[in-house]
């Protein structure tokens, strides 16, 4: 898959720098330059009236005079087909609100080139009707006082405490304040399932599946001890069906 991008920077050095890293990639066929949201804009009426070639992704900085970056990004989310956003920033603080936007990537600057083609993937991967399920999202969390990122596929389940969602792995835990309403958003086309008001489990984990007293349901997940994630009974039905059983 050739992609077509849209490099949106007020830095005219910065657009330079990422549209030859694009282009050494080989994966890319057209890139368009924008410095401004007004300018990106336009450049993208142009692709959706067909004057222009259509935009698959665009490269986003965040802090821009005016109109930034994220109140762009905010914005394009609320279309009905949107390109993708991979945001390409010297600030990590903005992490969870790109988040918010569905955003496929955050790229931190210098932009490295192995995450580069590793945000491509993604890009590739949420545009491609073959391929749904694209396990290469990751989760902003929290960690020592820092913000870090998860990848989807190392997460067993999550759980709502207080006003957290704590994020498991097979080998730690994470703090996020992402609800579990959204993160179940988030998360549904990559395999996981919301089982209780508080729990949304990887189904690509779940080990065994329990019957309790009264018919009620608990499962047990890999890499998981001592710990049983309980099942509403109002979801059983819909969890058998996605588990096949």
């Amino acid at each position: 898959m050739y992609l077509n991008a849209l490099i949106v920077d007020d830095e005219a050095p910065a657009r330079s720098e990422l549209r030859f890293l694009l282009e050494e990639t080989g994966r890319v066929e057209k890139i368009s330059e924008a410095s401004n949201a007004r300018e990106a804009v336009e450049a993208l009426v142009r692709s959706k009236e067909g004057t222009d070639a259509r935009t698959d992704v665009i490269f986003l900085d965040i802090s821009m005079p005016k109109t930034s970056g994220m109140q762009l990004a905010e914005a394009l989310h609320k279309l009905k087909n949107p390109p993708a956003v991979v945001f390409v920033t010297a600030y990590s603080e903005y992490a969870l609100d790109a988040f918010n936007v569905d955003a496929v990537d955050y790229l931190m600057k210098p932009v490295e080139t192995d995450r580069l083609k590793h945000a491509l993937d993604k890009v590739e991967g949420r545009l491609s009707p073959s391929n749904p399920r694209n396990n290469t999202e990751r989760i902003p969390v929290e960690k020592g006082g820092r913000k870090v990122f998860v990848s989807v596929d190392l997460i067993r389940y999550i759980e709502a405490k207080d006003d957290y969602s704590c994020i498991y792995t097979d080998q730690d835990r994470f703090l996020s304040t992402i609800s579990l309403a959204k993160l179940e958003q988030k998360l549904t086309p990559h395999g996981f399932f919301r089982v209780h008001r508080g729990y949304i489990v990887n189904l690509e984990h779940v080990e065994d599946v329990e019957v309790i007293s009264s018919g009620i349901l608990q499962l047990g997940l890999k890499g998981v001890e001592d710990k049983k994630i309980p099942v509403s009974r109002r979801r059983v039905v819909s969890l058998k069906r996605a588990l096949g059983i």
